[in-house]
């Protein structure tokens, strides 16, 4: 005979992301999914993703490095500039498409129950698969100017992946799930897309801040994203200079010993307040829809 359950479960509720973990093959089929429709009836198909980031790259190169001369106080400008562009476009197309998730996909939602983090989730990854390409480009870019980075370095380059990763998740799953009710979301999340590329120094040098903030700089730098750049560029643009250049440049104080770990804290309490506020909103989600 089959085996009864003795416990009755309330239809619905999951356990929030430990769900994601325990319907691992429906999230391999949601980010399938979401790479085959977005590059359904493309000619260059995934090959957007080195086109896209490059033309990025060449217009901020010009208008900054060429024309308002930053390349020369700044050694190997273009190796600076293009590891901070291929973190924040990891970013930013993570919390953008996270926040219509849910949404984008409401013929699902309505017709069966699966954990609804699951959308915001695959976003990740998606994001991730378009992050590797540009990750590629920038090491083989940095190889041509004598790039040797330390094992601590490459390691550090990995756990500023992964802030990002956590940071984008708990703001997506935020704004994914208020986007459900409130539209005007979407509105708000684009304009932090605007605003992250300069509230980070993705395109100038960390001292400039300091030295414009003065006593708030602690809060710029207490900014996830600002130490994320900061060790990507420490783990890729410092390796390529030379012994003559290192001594022109000034690295961020306690980078990885103090604000590596606060910006991962910092993280973490957004994926939390992120996923309390999901589930909480998730139950109507389908009414809604």
């Amino acid at each position: 005979m089959p085996a009864v359950k003795s416990e009755l479960t309330t239809p619905g509720a999951g356990r929030g992301l430990l769900d994601v973990y325990s319907n691992r093959f429906l999230l391999k089929l949601l980010v399938r999914k979401e790479i085959k429709v977005r590059y359904r009836g493309s000619v260059l198909g995934l090959l957007w993703s080195y086109v896209k980031p490059l033309m990025q790259f060449m217009i901020y190169f010009v208008a900054l490095g060429i024309f308002l001369n930053l390349q020369k106080a700044t050694p190997n400008y273009a190796i600076y500039l293009f590891s901070g562009i291929v973190l924040v476009n990891f970013f930013t197309e993570t919390l953008g498409n996270a926040t219509r998730s849910i949404v984008d996909n409401r013929d699902l939602i309505r017709k069966i129950y699966l954990p609804r983090e699951l959308f915001p989730v695959s976003t990740v990854w998606v994001s991730a698969a378009h992050f590797l390409p540009q990750v590629v480009i920038l090491v083989g870019a940095s190889l041509i100017v004598g790039w040797q980075p330390s094992i601590y370095q490459l390691l550090a380059a990995v756990a500023a992946f992964i802030i990002v990763a956590i940071l984008g998740m708990g703001l997506g799953l935020l704004f994914g799930a208020v986007n459900v009710y409130f539209r005007d979301s979407e509105n708000i999340v684009d304009m932090i897309l605007m605003v992250v590329t300069w509230a980070s120094p993705v395109l100038y040098l960390w001292t400039m801040a300091r030295d414009a903030l003065g006593s708030w700089f602690f809060l710029y730098q207490a900014n996830p994203m600002t130490v994320a750049v900061e060790i990507f560029h420490w783990a890729f643009w410092y390796p390529t200079l030379g012994a003559d250049q290192i001594g022109l440049v000034e690295l961020p104080p306690n980078l990885i010993a103090l604000w590596l770990p606060v910006s991962l804290l910092v993280s973490l309490a957004v994926l939390f307040a992120g996923q309390l506020v999901f589930r909480r909103l998730a139950v109507h989600f389908a009414q809604e829809l």
